[in-house]
């Protein structure tokens, strides 16, 4: 963790994609009387909860345009530059496609923290384009109350591998590529009380870019693909299920958490964000008898900063996912946490 005098998270009321606006208020903020200008073109706008837009090139190419920014989640100025652009990043990888230019957004509070950390901040996000191979080739700062950081983001994809959050198909399997917990951990360092061992852990997740989702995309049986960012796994889900005019059930037990998430949870260590999350969707979520309902009532809504690919594949094609996964080191995230079903009374059903 930072050892500077400035600890960033001090300065700012939310951390990474907890600041995101909670799904039931983004709805009426989105609603609009006025009619969607036509453009046979975008492939992918407002008109559904995907990642990112979507413009139609020609010669079955397309250019993926995203913007994500936050406050920080982390203390450390540099690193906070890091997490914030590969979380930016993520949203065109969740789209199968491959990133090709960044734009730096920041907003500072220039009276109160030294342009210096700020630098750093640019600093770390160099460092994760550089990964992604791409530049970071300007932006747009503002002197704002608290800090916050993000990138716009373009990318190219084959409109044959597009890949969206509302084309899964009944009996998809459903395997998501890192841990949850993120929202915990992040409120634990909030108060002080994480321990360095789980810090570890959450910055290494933090930083790791999606790019596996750029390889997915050939795979044919991969019908739907997000990531899994401030709505939660829940939230994130839904958005996948509903979209595509279907339900899904997941199983509790198969789902990945981060090391020390269920210590935290145990002491009620959970972001605010949990709370706006669940009451925006709580009628479309059901319990079986057996699930340990109070743990994943804080779990499964906590909001996650560049959280894995939530992934819907045919389970012909399972097999091919898994070894895409294996060769990025993702062995730990094979198996499949549930699957695509028909619409219920509810639209997830955790088992």
């Amino acid at each position: 963790m930072s050892d500077n005098k400035y600890p960033l998270t001090q300065y700012s009321h939310g951390a990474g994609c907890g600041c995101k606006i909670s799904p039931q208020a983004l709805e009426q903020i989105l609603h609009s009387e006025q009619p969607a200008i036509a453009n046979e073109k975008l492939l992918v706008g407002n008109q559904s909860k995907d990642d990112a837009a979507v413009y139609d090139l020609g010669n079955d190419n397309a250019l993926i345009s995203t913007t994500d920014f936050f406050m920080p989640i982390v203390d450390d100025a540099y690193d906070f530059g890091r997490i914030a652009s590969a979380n930016a990043i993520s949203d065109v990888y969740a789209m199968g496609g491959r990133p090709i230019l960044a734009i730096a957004i920041l907003g500072w509070p220039i009276e109160k923290l030294p342009a210096g950390l700020a630098s750093q901040v640019l600093e770390g996000a160099r460092a994760t384009c550089a990964l992604a191979g791409i530049p970071l080739a300007g932006g747009h700062s503002i002197d704002s109350p608290e800090p916050l950081f993000g990138l716009a983001v373009n990318g190219l994809v084959h409109k044959s591998q597009l890949k969206q959050n509302n084309t899964a198909r009944r009996g998809d399997l459903l395997l998501m590529t890192k841990s949850l917990g993120t929202g915990v951990l992040s409120t634990a360092q909030k108060r002080s009380v994480l321990e360095p061992a789980h810090y570890d852990g959450l910055l290494k997740q933090l930083v790791q870019l999606n790019n596996v989702g750029e390889k997915l995309a050939a795979i044919e049986g991969v019908h739907a693909m997000t990531d899994i960012t401030g709505f939660g796994l829940l939230g994130h889900l839904i958005e996948m299920a509903e979209g595509s005019g279907l339900g899904a059930q997941i199983q509790y037990e198969k789902i990945p958490v981060l090391d020390g998430v269920r210590e935290y949870l145990s002491r009620r260590i959970v972001p605010d964000a949990t709370y706006r999350n669940w009451n925006s969707y709580s009628n479309k979520v059901g319990f079986e008898k057996g699930v340990n309902v109070m743990e994943a009532f804080s779990l499964l809504p906590d909001p996650q900063t560049n959280g894995g690919l939530l992934i819907a594949v045919d389970p012909g094609a399972l097999a091919k996912v898994q070894e895409i996964l294996r060769e990025s080191e993702l062995e730990n995230f094979i198996e499949p946490i549930g699957e695509i079903t028909e619409p219920g009374d509810k639209i997830i059903m955790v088992k």
